[in-house]
């Protein structure tokens, strides 16, 4: 029954996301847009938000910002490969090592009842003899349905309505069609080189220095030493 006190800031979420992530104008625009009407409407609820692009764009990364922005807490799991509905649903008690669902466990770790819960990779889901996944998250992603449900380990109603859903994925092509019409997807595309750059400038290389112990003074990155490492080694969007 705890409930963190939220921030919803636009100006306060403009400066954290800037801080975390270098361009990506129009997805920050509309994580804005979603906190502005949460401050007209005093809460950030019965949103879905899809995070949709290739490898190492900065999706994950994107849902921690959020949750900084807003203040609440942050639980992630990934739904890559999974199979089995119980990890969702929750198991039954009278199973030997019965666990509740993800959900709950998210609840109980984050103890508070408005959490961001980024469920990651959920284009690479499973199916098996014995259920499948993708149709357990409906009940669970759609606002409507959300505010009563059931764990099967627990066997009472909880209300997930004031959790933040974000998800994210590769491809849209492999998340069946019910589960994507609950979500409303933005897309993150690749860095081109100048971004790069000053990707490489403002967030990495600080990072690298500080991880190898070293000051400013002792190392000096040219701007073509990095464009070089850039063209000729990172092939990948992110």
């Amino acid at each position: 029954g705890e409930m963190r006190k939220e921030t919803l800031n636009p100006e306060a979420a403009q400066v954290i996301l800037d801080e975390d992530h270098h361009g990506l104008e129009d997805v920050k625009e509309r994580i804005l847009e979603f906190i502005a009407v949460g401050a007209l409407c005093g809460q950030v609820e019965g949103k879905v938000i899809c995070l949709v692009g290739p490898p190492g764009v900065g999706k994950t990364s994107i849902g921690k910002s959020i949750a900084r922005a807003l203040g609440r807490d942050f639980f992630r799991f990934s739904v890559g490969g999974l199979t089995d509905v119980a990890e969702i649903k929750g198991h039954r008690r009278t199973y030997v090592g019965a666990m509740p669902g993800k959900l709950v466990q998210a609840l109980k770790k984050t103890e508070s009842m408005n959490p961001v819960v980024l469920i990651d990779e959920i284009d690479k889901m499973g199916r098996a003899h014995n259920g499948d996944p993708a149709s357990a998250l409906l009940e669970l992603l759609d606002p409507e349905q959300n505010a009563k449900f059931v764990d099967h380990y627990l066997d009472v109603e909880v209300d997930l309505s004031k959790v933040l859903f974000l998800c994210t994925a590769n491809m849209l092509d492999t998340i069946p069609g019910p589960l994507r019409d609950r979500m409303e997807v933005i897309r993150l595309s690749g860095y081109i080189l100048d971004e790069k750059v000053s990707i490489a400038d403002k967030y990495l290389v600080p990072t690298a220095r500080k991880a190898s112990g070293l000051t400013e003074e002792q190392v000096v990155l040219e701007e073509s030493a990095l464009k070089e490492l850039i063209t000729g080694y990172c092939r990948e969007a992110g």
